[in-house]
């Protein structure tokens, strides 16, 4: 079946409901020979003669359960997105209004956190003195109050207050929804993990989701949106190169004649090169052998291309994790390479460049 846009799905459900195993292939995959009529018709019988040829590949549509479970973390990362446009509409509301509440050295670094709500729920309720709302500062921003009571003056009206009142509304309306799905979200994978639990033989067996929690910079978001996209039967890749050649988190290889190059990795599934590289990020500040990798990288490349080769050993790591139950996250440090040179080989590499630059060099060995 040639995947058109969403048009596929009821026919490839109902057709999975009944028994049948059905193959969902790329149309870039299976185009006619051009100059050829195209009709509906004639694609069948094209898609026909390449089955029967073994020239087809067939897409990767994970099982009933896990469908499910990839519906509500991308309907969470919608909601996530709409908070965050309700938020970003209440920051521009207030500057409209010449506050400026929210300031990382001198304000609130969290308008929605305790203290800046506070005051945003006071402006609401019809409160306009700078200093009466300045007091409602909670904990470490309590230090910040004279400089609140002048971002606090401004030109608040009754208008600004009642779209505040609507966009609050809104935020916490989605915010309930998100929590929700959170919910959902972990029972539904404590239903679908296939970890079995501890025994005598194996006693620190952890749940799945826990182990790629362990991985550097992987949250529980980014663990629950790994699991709803790839699913939990690794045997669909073979290997974790697989994997991240389907996830588009690899170069594509181009060569003619005696010269290789590589192209870009290809656009690949969204919501789940989206957490995976938010992962990378957080992964390159820390001590650990994949930060190390990402500022190795980030020496002599963009750094969106070393946050691709982070997002890509994350996923590899993910695919080991899942199809071995007993696999735990084990870091090599953030000296391994250090540890890992070549001496000889870094030794010409370096003596190379000093002659290039018209160097004669001889080497001795350090006393």
């Amino acid at each position: 079946m040639e995947s058109t846009s969403d048009y596929w799905r009821p026919f490839f459900y109902r057709l999975e409901a009944r028994g049948l195993r059905v193959w969902l292939v790329n149309a870039r995959d299976v185009k006619n020979v051009p100059g050829r009529p195209k009709t509906d018709k004639l694609d069948a019988v094209w898609l026909a003669k390449l089955a029967e040829r073994g020239m087809l590949r067939a897409s990767f549509v994970p099982p009933a359960p896990i469908r499910a479970l990839r519906d509500l973390t991308r309907l969470r990362t919608a909601l996530v997105a709409e908070r965050t446009r309700h938020r970003q509409q209440v920051e521009k509301l207030l500057e409209d209004a010449c506050l400026k509440i929210s300031d990382k050295k001198d304000g609130a670094s969290d308008l929605f956190g305790a203290s800046g709500r506070a005051m945003l729920d006071a402006l609401v309720a019809g409160q306009r003195n700078p200093r009466a709302l300045a007091e409602l500062a909670r904990g470490r921003m309590r230090a910040k109050i004279p400089y609140l009571i002048e971002a606090l003056t401004g030109q608040f009206t009754n208008h600004h207050g009642y779209v505040l009142k609507v966009l609050l509304e809104l935020h916490d309306q989605v915010d309930a929804k998100v929590a929700e799905l959170d919910a959902r979200i972990e029972q539904a994978i404590a239903e679908l993990d296939p970890t079995p639990p501890p025994d005598d033989e194996h006693p620190d067996r952890m749940p799945l989701l826990e182990r790629l929690e362990e991985i550097p910079g992987v949250g529980p978001a980014c663990a629950q949106a790994i699991i709803a996209e790839i699913g939990l039967d690794m045997s669909v890749f073979p290997t974790p190169g697989h994997l991240a050649s389907w996830a588009k988190l690899t170069p594509r290889t181009i060569q003619s004649g005696a010269k290789n190059t590589h192209g870009k990795a290809g656009k690949g599934d969204g919501w789940l090169k989206g957490p995976l590289g938010q992962a990378a990020m957080n992964a390159g500040g820390t001590k650990t052998f994949l930060g190390a990798r990402y500022r190795r990288i980030v020496k002599h490349a963009p750094a969106k291309k070393a946050m691709v080769a982070v997002a890509r050993n994350i996923l590899e790591i993910a695919h080991v994790l899942i199809a071995d139950p007993d696999a735990r996250f084990l870091d090599l440090g953030p000296d391994w390479h250090d540890r890992h040179v070549n001496h000889t080989r870094k030794t010409r590499q370096h003596v190379r460049e000093l002659e290039h630059l018209g160097y004669t060099v001889t080497l001795a060995q350090a006393s």
